[in-house]
């Protein structure tokens, strides 16, 4: 396994719990996801490559004739569905048997934030948000990525209408512009973050955000100095540690990467990702 996929395996799956990295559009089949919403409501992003139907399609081409007709019936019951609740209820259907029965990701997401846009309660907005921002970070499809980001930027927007002071929700968002690349703006999820981070430097999940920015923009100097605040108040944070190692490996510094490596091994209880760890702070001790 080379470095790269270690990380991915080992430091993304922890920056899930971060961004918890900290725990649907009613669907027309007709109509991309930028048009299912009315134009005021933050959900119209002008023309994507990727909308809801494309995800539709692609999960229903692998769907047994018996899945077919099962979301057929529960899709022609929402447009009869008159009542708010009811509505509600044929979507956690649909989202779960997207999710159990027919093994795809994106309607699933979809239809669990439509039950949560129509519930409008911060504690489920932010579900399906940190639902589409945690899936986001691990996805290396620029476009798909993109689609997930708005989609979580949408939900937290609506959260925080909901709770104005909600930092979570706040850093949430701005991670959205950080890794979902749906700004020409690079700072503004920046400037997001930082109002977090500047209000209370002892959030940690700002923080860590902010750090994971810094990497990505080769500010290595900036990382470390916040992931150094980070591991000041939590020595044992995984992500933070694994961050770390990593930054001082792109620096150059490989005895301090490796004994940053070593910090994390009593943090993993995954004895194959123990074994490439091992194996990535002996190539360093060379």
């Amino acid at each position: 396994m080379k470095r790269p996929q270690l990380l991915t395996i080992g430091a993304a799956a922890l920056l899930i719990a971060i961004i918890y990295f900290g725990a649907k559009k009613k669907p027309n089949q007709s109509k991309p996801v930028a048009e299912t919403h009315s134009p005021d409501d933050g959900h119209n992003h002008g023309a994507e490559a990727l909308t809801i139907d494309t995800f539709l399609a692609i999960g229903k081409k692998n769907l047994s004739a018996t899945q077919s007709a099962k979301i057929s019936q529960l899709e022609n019951s929402i447009s009869r569905g008159d009542v708010k609740d009811q509505q509600i209820h044929v979507y956690h259907q649909l989202a779960k048997y997207w999710h159990d029965s027919a093994n795809s990701w994106e309607p699933y997401a979809w239809y669990t934030a439509e039950a949560a846009r129509l519930e409008n309660s911060e504690k489920n907005l932010t579900f399906a948000a940190h639902l589409f921002l945690d899936n986001l970070i691990r996805d290396d499809v620029a476009e798909r990525r993109k689609w997930k980001a708005l989609q979580a930027k949408d939900l937290f927007e609506r959260s925080l209408k909901l709770n104005p002071v909600n930092d979570s929700s706040k850093v949430g968002l701005g991670a959205c512009y950080l890794f979902g690349n749906i700004s020409d703006n690079p700072m503004e999820g920046i400037q997001k973050l930082k109002e977090v981070a500047d209000r209370d430097s002892n959030n940690v999940y700002a923080q860590i955000t902010l750090a994971e920015g810094s990497l990505m923009t080769q500010q290595f100097d900036k990382a470390e100095s916040r992931l150094a605040l980070v591991l000041r108040h939590q020595p044992d944070r995984l992500e933070a540690i694994l961050m770390m190692a990593d930054l001082k490996e792109k620096t150059g510094h490989k005895q301090e990467a490796a004994d940053w490596y070593s910090k994390s091994l009593p943090f993993i209880n995954n004895e194959a990702i123990k074994a490439e760890i091992n194996n990535r702070i002996n190539e360093l001790r060379k």
